[in-house]
């Protein structure tokens, strides 16, 4: 029997409750997560400190600003278990998949629409000094994960690293974006908001899961996640513009600081090539090193992405070359 699965008998039989479980399985999760009676258990790697964990910490955060997450129902430090409410099984990508385009469509829209709410609970986030005030898309952060694509991409999928020449040249467009980026990075964030982690309820509400890495980042950080995640065709640039569209009006009607529209245009073109590189360096890393092969149809549509947004920007030729000669 797994640690996993240990743990989570132990944390079942003192709490009194059945041990009758369906284990599920997340998408490239270090989490275990089962369905018990009453609610959703997940069992982390390791045993946690209460005070400092994200998933608590971001669930209090996003639940004190009216954002619709599963409450905490119960933890346990050192079986490292947390227990959650239990909204079910209907994914938003799933339903999105078996609705009608005009379906569609609303559920996007209705996505969209909580956007502007979680950047509405930054002023809170640092008040409160949540977590997620002290994770920030810096430099750092935005760089390494560029390089994570690098690495993952040509070396662990591909198996053809990059020449030298390249490499340097890519390197340095990778730091000139992520330095941009940081200067952008100004409200709470999601962090991986897509449609494999919004649920719709019993009612057909929308939920929010798998908050737990919210941090600061761009205003366009969690509108790229959701419209440009895991596509297998371009969208078109209206459609783009209509939902950046919503977005910001959704902005203006909670009152928070007016982005100039122009400007927002250019900070979704620069966050499209640093999120959907990123994207694809996941996509590269779960398919070469934990078998998820079925990752693999999204990597080329992010470099169309990816490289309609430079052609738009007309900067990163070194990107541009590289991705180039992929698609």
């Amino acid at each position: 029997m797994s640690d996993f699965l240990t743990r989570l008998e132990q944390f079942l039989a003192s709490r009194g409750l059945s041990a009758d479980f369906e284990q599920l399985t997340p998408d490239a999760s270090t989490r275990e997560y089962f369905r018990v009676d009453g609610g959703i258990v997940c069992i982390y790697p390791e045993a946690f400190d209460a005070a400092e964990q994200s998933y608590l910490d971001v669930t209090k955060l996003f639940l004190d600003n009216r954002l619709p997450v599963a409450k905490v129902l119960d933890f346990d430090e050192g079986l490292g278990a947390i227990m959650i409410e239990d909204f079910g099984d209907r994914i938003l990508r799933d339903e999105m998949n078996a609705s009608t385009p005009e379906r569609r469509e609303q559920l996007i829209d209705d996505a969209i629409d909580l956007i502007p709410h979680i950047q509405a609970a930054t002023k809170n986030a640092y008040e409160t000094n949540s977590i997620a005030s002290r994770l920030k898309f810096d430099v750092e952060k935005l760089d390494w994960e560029l390089n994570f694509f690098r690495e993952h991409y040509f070396t662990t999928f591909k198996k053809q690293p990059l020449s030298d020449d390249d490499d340097a040249a890519i390197r340095a467009e990778f730091l000139e974006l992520s330095k941009e980026l940081e200067d952008r990075a100004t409200v709470l964030c999601h962090r991986d908001f897509h449609a494999a982690n919004l649920m719709l309820d019993a009612d057909g509400n929308l939920k929010i899961i798998d908050h737990q890495d919210a941090r600061i980042g761009s205003p366009a950080y969690d509108l790229v996640s959701l419209l440009l995640d895991r596509v297998t065709e371009l969208p078109s640039p209206e459609w783009l513009a209509g939902k950046r569209h919503r977005f910001l009006n959704g902005r203006e009607s909670l009152g928070l600081p007016h982005i100039n529209e122009a400007a927002f245009i250019e900070e979704f073109r620069l966050q499209t090539i640093q999120r959907c590189l990123k994207a694809a360096g996941t996509f590269s890393f779960q398919s070469a090193n934990r078998g998820k092969t079925y990752f693999i149809p999204f990597i080329k549509p992010m470099f169309r992405i990816v490289l309609r947004a430079i052609d738009n920007l007309d900067r990163f030729p070194a990107i541009k070359h590289v991705l180039g000669q992929e698609i």
